[in-house]
């Protein structure tokens, strides 16, 4: 950061400064000024969001155990809180490329059941979540995306610098150039959700995540349907492992009916998968076509497409919390439950937590220093009992493959579900998700079938109802480490996975007439900011960061 552009900036001083409005980010800013109310103080608090709303770049399932709820509003029905429709049936499927296998839920631990539990819209949730934080005095902020770090002279973390517009795709100041505003805080709680750009840069510098296991993901891809009343089972939860994906390749389906006759459809893959000719898309198109699935699709019209990261190495890859002058929240940190597929619950969790910690903090006169005290609180905190109960899970699946590893992973929550015992310890993941990517001549391409336009569709199409946008004159939000290496090492090795691995068309490998002279081209203004590409690129080359403005997708009822 220049001097000129530091000096031009204006400066805004909060207590506490919070980057992303999820459900870690909101519930902490309540939290923060639901203490202050007890106690007669005064705290003053922010949170930037980079979506155009609240809410716009939310996307989950979702399943929400109310759990979060009752912690943060205990009157949270009187409220009128959007958890649309409590379960009514819970389903579970192993399927073939035809049938399906109904496997029982009543030998799996009740903790993975869902009876107790709402369906709902997660951006919704957000957006109720936002309206009641600034009824308690919170100034939120949509539309401006966090990009850059401010420090101290001691190095630790003082603010964020947001709001930055005005600079085209040449990296040149325009005419409406607006240099951004500081927002400094005496703590500042990053709640970005999965591999967010800031998280990223924080635990490099201070290696926050040097004695945990490597992180891991998946894609999520999900699509809302409205369906006729003859498919619609309202509060009905379905399950899928299986076809088609292979036993080697984790993942499965979910399908919930909620709300106006809304049937939330989604697929997810872990991004440990070897064959590097798979797309998770069209894997997903596939899925659609099985009966199991497609009986609840029927005269129903899709509505809305989006795709984000899953955060999936739980208890082993969850990183030290705390740096100098702020915390990690949320998805940030990596606190979903693989075998619930649930991590909501745990971001409100992790914001109420925090929130204690750097209100006590205040109270005691710091400020800008490291709050251990969350940390402490966490390890002794349902989350941590959560995520060390399945712990073995995720690692099971990984190394036995979906039939064997699964079964494991029920016998393993049975042992560990009373005091944690587990006859595996505690597993290790190994490998990153992109080290896992295998060679392109080992495995066969794989020719996906094309879309019918009724069940499956195209990218392109599945893009255009995202409702993405991003202002073409602006510098690209994704970029490449060393330009040469998609056509000099990732085509010839590994057959150019980004253009198959990206769910919105981001990514393709051009030719001339001849067939020859291949070109590696981004088109950015389709990216739906899964973060999958920063993920899963073999060669790590691609960086994923902010882009100006509330640009990307604007997801309604996702």
């Amino acid at each position: 950061m220049s001097e000129d552009v530091a000096e031009a900036r204006e400066a805004m001083e909060y207590d506490v400064v919070i980057v992303g409005a999820g459900p870690s980010g909101l519930s902490a800013a309540i939290r923060l000024k639901q203490l202050a109310a007890e106690s007669g103080q005064e705290i003053t608090v922010a949170v930037l969001e980079k979506g155009s709303e609240v809410g716009a770049h939310i996307l989950s399932g979702a399943v929400i155990d109310p759990i979060g709820f009752d912690e943060l509003f205990p009157d949270w029905k009187a409220m009128g809180a959007p958890l649309e429709t409590a379960v009514t049936s819970d389903k579970f499927y192993l399927l073939g490329p035809q049938g399906d296998l109904d496997i029982p839920l009543w030998p799996m631990p009740k903790y993975v059941h869902n009876h107790g539990n709402y369906i709902a819209s997660l951006g919704n949730v957000c957006r109720w979540l936002a309206e009641q934080a600034e009824g308690l005095g919170v100034e939120v902020y949509p539309g401006m995306a966090a990009s850059e770090l401010v420090y101290n002279a001691e190095g630790g973390v003082k603010g964020v610098v947001a709001g930055v517009f005005g600079i085209d795709r040449h990296g040149v100041k325009g005419p409406d150039y607006q240099p951004g505003i500081e927002l400094h805080g005496k703590y500042v709680m990053i709640g970005e959700g999965v591999r967010g750009s800031l998280a990223k840069q924080l635990m490099a510098k201070y290696g926050l995540n040097d004695n945990c296991e490597p992180q891991k993901y998946g894609i999520g891809i999900k699509e809302l349907w409205q369906v006729p009343d003859a498919v619609f089972v309202p509060g009905y939860v379905q399950h899928t492992l299986g076809w088609p994906l292979d036993n080697q390749t984790g993942g499965g389906s979910f399908l919930y009916h909620f709300g106006d006759n809304y049937v939330a459809l989604g697929f997810v893959v872990h991004l440990n998968y070897k064959n590097p000719w798979l797309s998770p898309f069209d894997e997903f198109q596939r899925l659609k076509h099985h009966p199991t699935i497609a009986r609840y699709l029927e005269g129903g019209k899709r509505i809305a497409y989006g795709a984000r990261a899953i955060i999936e190495g739980g208890y082993q890859s969850v990183p030290k919390l705390y740096f100098p002058g702020g915390v990690l929240l949320g998805d940030s940190a990596g606190f979903l439950n693989v075998p619930r597929i649930k991590g909501s619950h745990n971001a409100m969790g992790s914001g109420m937590l925090a929130a204690k910690a750097a209100f006590d903090a205040i109270q005691a006169g710091r400020a800008g220093d490291e709050l251990v005290e969350y940390e402490a609180a966490y390890k002794a905190s349902r989350i941590h009992k959560e995520l060390h109960t399945v712990r073995n899970v995720k690692p099971l699946w990984s190394k036995y493959g979906t039939i064997f590893g699964n079964a494991l992973g029920v016998l393993e929550m049975f042992t560990t579900r009373l005091n944690g015992f587990s006859f595996f310890g505690t597993m290790k993941h190994g490998k990153t998700d992109a080290e896992a990517t295998g060679l392109a001549k080992d495995y066969k391409p794989i020719v996906y079938p094309k879309p019918d336009g009724v069940l499956s569709f195209d990218k392109l199409s599945s893009v255009f109802i995202s409702n993405t946008n991003h202002d073409e004159n602006q510098p690209a939000h994704l970029t490449l480490k060393d330009p040469s290496v998609p056509i000099g090492v990732n085509l010839p090795k590994y057959g150019e996975p980004a253009r198959l691995f990206c769910p919105a068309g981001v990514y393709e490998v051009l030719y001339d007439d001849a067939g020859q002279n291949p070109k590696f081209q981004i088109n950015f203004q389709n990216c739906v900011h899964c973060k999958t590409c920063d993920i899963k690129d073999p060669s790590q080359n691609i960086v994923w960061t902010t882009p100006q403005g509330g640009d990307g997708p604007n997801y309604p009822n996702m």
